[in-house]
């Protein structure tokens, strides 16, 4: 793949925002020792998340990712030993930061024979207890494709399932490290299989030399398999050693997508350059419940 040649268009131009409530929200994330993947893969969003919003995505399992998917920015290693400690500081921090729904993910842990599912559950289980009214949000890697992991994280109740195909199925094998197109649509169905009432949401990047048909393929893939939310938003690339931009769409285009993928039937679709999968995630809730 060859590197886009222009520069980068305006409309991925963002304000930066450090005010106290940003940096407040860094400081206790470093003191309670936790990771958030909005550091950790460079979302550009941060900013507004943080310093406007008051919002975070913790990443649990530590800060090491077992694979090294080509678009993703978050370091890839040997991963450190189970924190079980950490469930307890994610909801300590939820409580602190006052919010209202918590997007909780986590790196690939395919070191462990249950992907790190039973961290993730009881994560989800130490968030309601200490914060009953803060809707929660899971984004798991497919965890090996193993029903009981998956099931595992789902008998913990999460408000909201989300798991990502990150791209279309003829770039998948090339984007994505042991993870593959079929088992993340087969991991969705199970999860709606599991709770049919809990709402499942998936989301792509654009720019990697997909198609506008290859993307409506993906989004039919998705609605076949009873996912409720999509999320669509441009691939950035965050360092020469990953892939390289091979398109930046414009907004309208991204308009247009938000179209296609509502008449599909899905019941929320956030579309836009700057968009990521947990970006305006409360809201994106709220929305797809209105509509299911």
């Amino acid at each position: 793949m060859t590197q886009v040649k222009e520069r980068k268009p305006e409309w991925l131009k963002i304000k930066l925002n450090t005010n106290e409530d940003y940096k407040g929200i860094k400081k206790m994330m470093r003191e309670e020792r936790l990771h958030t993947v909005c550091e950790e893969a460079k979302c550009p969003n941060i900013h507004e998340c943080w310093a406007e919003r008051k919002t975070a995505t913790f990443m649990i399992l530590g800060g090491m990712c077992t694979r090294a998917c080509r678009f993703c920015a978050v370091q890839t290693g040997l991963p450190t030993e189970l924190d079980w400690e950490e469930p307890e500081r994610v909801a300590e921090s939820v409580e602190k930061m006052g919010l209202k729904h918590v997007v909780i993910t986590a790196v690939a842990r395919d070191d462990l024979k249950d992907g790190g599912a039973a961290v993730f559950a009881e994560t989800v289980r130490a968030v309601r207890r200490r914060n009953p009214f803060c809707s929660i949000e899971v984004l798991p890697s497919d965890m090996g494709g193993v029903y009981d992991n998956l099931k595992t994280l789902m008998d913990a109740n999460p408000n909201i399932l989300n798991h990502n195909i990150e791209t279309v199925k003829r770039l998948s094998p090339s984007v994505r490290a042991r993870a593959t197109y079929e088992r993340s649509l087969e991991f969705l169905r199970r999860a709606k299989e599991i709770n049919p009432n809990t709402p499942t949401k998936s989301s792509i990047m654009v720019g990697l030399g997909e198609t506008k048909e290859e993307l409506i393929e993906a989004m039919d893939d998705l609605r076949a398999n009873n996912v409720n939310i999509l999320t669509l938003g441009q691939y950035l690339q965050p360092s020469k050693k990953h892939l390289p931009v091979q398109k930046y769409w414009s907004p309208d285009e991204f308009n247009e997508l938000k179209e296609i993928a509502m008449s599909k039937g899905f019941s929320h679709c956030e579309s836009g350059p700057l968009v990521r999968s947990s970006y305006h995630a409360d809201e994106q809730v709220s929305a797809a419940k209105a509509n299911m």
